[in-house]
């Protein structure tokens, strides 16, 4: 069963990022602010849940929060910061589009800088335990897969509409064969075999 709150405070943000391990396309991330008395059955961390189960309980969520917000980290940007700081940061802007300010943030891991004079708590498998950061899972992930099938349209031959940019066999095969696109991360490895040296 996941718990409504951490800090007691009423105004308490969750917050969760979707596409850390992908080797295209964005970071997404999603703050969410539930009333206390917020409750789903089928709230759980978003990789635990179906597809279809996702896709019902977006509207939900964006209905009855007190206030949510999406960000995107595009790829470039990525590159740039590094995924773990594209994470924190996405999770920033994030917070910062909510229409109502937290009074405190419980974040999805182990890793966050302090967001302005906001009090926040790390809390690793946070998705699974407590139900704003699971709601946050839900919108970074849905937001996310709906932009990879976007992109899917103009670059079919890599199937992101089903891999959404994970390193799959068939993604990398696809890399292999066409290369990367302008929506790959150039910081990650595509390939297993770019670690090898050319001597």
């Amino acid at each position: 069963m996941l718990k409504s709150n951490y800090s007691g405070c009423l105004l308490e943000a969750g917050t969760d990022e979707a596409g850390r391990g992908c080797l295209s396309g964005p970071v997404v991330a999603a703050a969410v602010i539930l009333p206390k008395d917020f409750s789903h059955p089928l709230l759980n961390d978003s990789k635990q849940l179906s597809e279809k189960n996702r896709e019902i309980l977006k509207p939900i969520i964006e209905e009855q929060a007190l206030a949510y917000a999406v960000s995107f980290i595009y790829q470039d940007e990525v590159d740039q910061l590094n995924v773990l700081q594209a994470s924190i940061t996405g999770m920033h802007r994030a917070i910062g589009g909510l229409k109502i300010a937290p009074e405190f943030i419980i974040v999805d891991g182990n890793k966050f800088r302090s967001y302005k004079e906001i009090p926040h708590e790390t809390i690793v498998k946070g998705d699974a335990k407590f139900l704003s950061i699971a709601a946050a899972s839900v919108l970074a992930k849905t937001y996310r897969d709906a932009y990879m099938k976007k992109i899917h349209q103009e670059f079919t031959m890599y199937n992101w509409q089903k891999n959404k940019g994970y390193p799959t066999k068939e993604h990398r095969a696809a890399i292999r064969e066409f290369g990367a696109t302008i929506h790959h991360r150039k910081t990650f490895k595509l390939l297993p075999e770019q670690l090898k040296l050319k001597l």
